[in-house]
């Protein structure tokens, strides 16, 4: 039986451990499933230091997969559709966008952008509306956030009490 819901993220090429560490805290935050990334330039700058674990707070990278493969179109199950996540002319604004059940998002590099070729065999291309590009940390941030706040509510004190740092204690006054 496979699972009703999927969601990855897809990086392409990514530069900064920094971002994909605050992707791995995002993606812990909002129940993503699995991240994969594409190229060199990740690894090498991840292997002079620990700036994506200093990001990661939450430690999802111990629960959530991260990947490297050759291939984000080759990494993802035939059922799932792809999302391209980017600034590219003629893309659906996001507060227009019906997320699929299972995707992958995938984003470009934060010096770049997603290649024509994953453009042209996406089933979606949206952007954030923004004035000027955003960083891609906060760009998964607000393409999850927008993903659950379209979905079912799971709005609850429950849900704040589970997610928040153990040193708040604040409640609204009834």
């Amino acid at each position: 039986m496979s699972k009703s819901s999927y969601v990855g993220i897809g990086l392409v090429n990514p530069k900064s451990p920094t971002n994909v560490g605050g992707i791995m805290r995002a993606v812990g935050c909002y129940s993503a499933d699995a991240v994969f990334y594409t190229g060199k330039r990740y690894e090498l700058a991840a292997s002079n230091g620990t700036a994506q674990y200093n990001t990661d707070t939450k430690r999802a990278s111990s629960s959530i997969p991260l990947t490297k493969v050759e291939s984000l179109l080759d990494a993802i199950a035939p059922d799932v559709k792809v999302v391209c996540v980017d600034l590219v002319e003629g893309a659906i604004p996001l507060p227009e966008f019906e997320h699929p059940e299972k995707a992958i998002y995938i984003f470009g590099p934060e010096d770049g952008t997603i290649n024509q070729q994953i453009v042209n065999s996406a089933d979606a291309v949206v952007y954030v509306p923004t004035v000027g590009c955003m960083n891609l940390a906060a760009s998964v941030n607000v393409l999850l956030y927008d993903r659950l706040a379209k979905s079912a509510s799971i709005a609850s004190d429950e849900l704040i009490r589970n997610s928040r740092d153990t040193n708040n204690r604040v409640r609204v006054k009834r």
